[in-house]
């Protein structure tokens, strides 16, 4: 099982110029790194980023994060992955983009 982050192309460069990150904005916000499962992250991409281009879609092992991992309530009582540390490159297990379609955003195959 993969963990998914959606990062604008800014946020992204960022991560690969630096090494690590804090997050998106309301990462830093909340204090911790928002993450999705596969199950949550189209509904992610649509209440978040509805009509931004240029995304990219991080995916993760969440059993390397080890205890800086917390699954926690969000959206309707559904367990969220929230991550307690930096995000570094090294966390990244594969990236792609996610482009904008006329029925919003197209996901690579997830399974």
């Amino acid at each position: 099982m993969m963990i998914y982050k959606i990062f604008r192309a800014d946020e992204w460069a960022a991560l690969q110029r630096d090494g690590q990150t804090e997050g998106a904005p309301i990462d830093l916000a909340d204090g911790y790194i928002h993450f999705s499962t596969k199950e949550t992250v189209a509904e992610t991409a649509a209440k978040y980023f509805a009509a931004a281009e240029g995304l990219v879609l991080l995916a993760a092992d969440p059993d390397t994060f080890g205890a800086a991992l917390k699954w926690e309530p969000a959206r309707g009582g559904v367990l969220f992955p929230h991550l307690y540390r930096s995000l570094t490159m090294a966390d990244v297990a594969w990236v792609a983009d996610l482009p904008l379609g006329p029925e919003g955003h197209i996901f690579p195959d997830l399974t």
